[in-house]
This record gives structure tokens, C-alpha cells and sequence, in this order.
């Protein structure tokens, strides 16, 4: 039989990536704590026992959605190397941007969200980006301040990206998005220096 404190933190894992998953589909505004609740097959009781309210999932789920970004270049850098980069560029253009939105990349999805935030939301969200940044960066060939401006704009570029081309209705202007984008990212990962 299980431990109780385990059990207490399969239940809450389990309930923050539903609501991670609610938010990045429906925003912050979009969904309220019952249809959290209800999508990770919880009472509402059982949410906010939990999670004092909706904000705090919310702050949850942008350290748990921004923490996996963090990991996966992680992993992408560990697995392919000097390659990683372009290894990188076509998952998130690929797999990242026709994925069903519940489980996109929380930079692309929640960022919105987060520049209407509360301090603390916006003081978590600035901090695992800064370690995603560095963490880009170094990965990354060239001067330490060229790198560090590469890093910004190719996860602006991936981020909007990945917006636009799920923004459009027209799969061919959706692919040509993806298309354009990786292709801007491939032209400046080799021109910084």
C-alpha cells in the first residue's frame, strides 16, 4: 500500500499537469477551478487541498510547463551535440506546433498570460527563462554576449512562431510559417560570432 505523502503528491502531480494542460488550452481567464478540477477527475475540494486557488496552479503550472523547456534543450543538447540546435528548431516547429495545444510548450502558450500576471507569477516565470536562456546560450557557438542575443531571438522566433502558425486556419499558411521560421533560425545560428 502506498504511502500517504506519497499518494499526496501523486494526487497533486496528477492534478498540476491537468490544469497545465487546461491552461495552456483555454488561458488563464478561459478556465476556472471546477473545470481544472473536473479534468483531472478531482472535486474541487480535493483541488484546492492542493492548491489555495487558481492563481497558484497556475504559478505551479508555469514552473512545471518552463521547467520541462528548461530540460528538453537540456536533452537535446546532451543527445545530438554541436547539432543539437537545428534538432531543436524542427521539434519545436514540428512537434511543438501541431501537438494539441494542452500540450504545447508552456513558453509559446502561457506567456501571454504571464505578462498579465501577479509579481510573484511574472518574478517565477522571469527565472526559469533566465536559466533556459543561459541554458541556450551555451549551447551555442560564438562570444558569450552574441550568444546570450542568439538565444533571445531564436526562442522569440520559435515562441512567435509557433503563435502565428497555429494562429492560421490554413494549413499550408501554417506549414509555410513553420518552414520560414526554421529556416530564419538556421540563417542566424550560423552567423553569430
Amino acid at each position: 500500500m502506498p504511502h500517504p505523502a506519497g499518494r499526496k503528491e501523486a494526487g497533486r502531480a496528477k492534478i498540476l499537469a491537468s490544469a497545465g494542460r487546461g491552461f495552456r488550452r483555454h488561458g488563464f481567464g478561459g478556465v476556472g477551478i471546477d473545470a481544472l478540477a473536473q479534468e483531472a477527475g478531482v472535486t474541487s475540494g480535493a483541488f484546492y487541498a492542493h492548491f489555495k486557488s487558481k492563481a497558484d496552479a497556475f504559478r505551479a503550472a508555469i514552473g512545471a510547463g518552463m521547467g520541462d523547456l528548461r530540460q528538453g534543450v537540456a536533452s537535446f543538447q546532451e543527445r545530438y551535440g554541436k547539432s543539437w540546435h537545428a534538432r531543436f528548431v524542427e521539434f519545436y516547429m514540428g512537434d511543438r506546433r501541431t501537438c494539441d495545444l494542452g500540450d504545447s510548450c508552456a513558453l509559446q502558450s502561457l506567456s501571454a498570460d504571464v505578462s498579465r500576471a501577479d509579481d510573484e507569477t511574472r518574478a517565477l516565470f522571469e527565472e526559469i527563462f533566465r536559466e533556459i536562456l543561459d541554458g541556450v546560450a551555451s549551447g551555442l557557438e560564438g562570444r558569450p554576449r552574441a550568444r546570450r542575443d542568439e538565444a533571445i531571438a531564436l526562442l522569440a522566433l520559435l515562441a512567435g512562431g509557433v503563435t502565428l502558425a497555429r494562429a492560421v486556419s490554413d494549413s499550408a499558411l501554417s506549414d509555410e510559417i513553420g518552414a520560414a521560421v526554421r529556416k530564419a533560425a538556421a540563417a542566424f545560428a550560423h552567423d553569430a560570432s
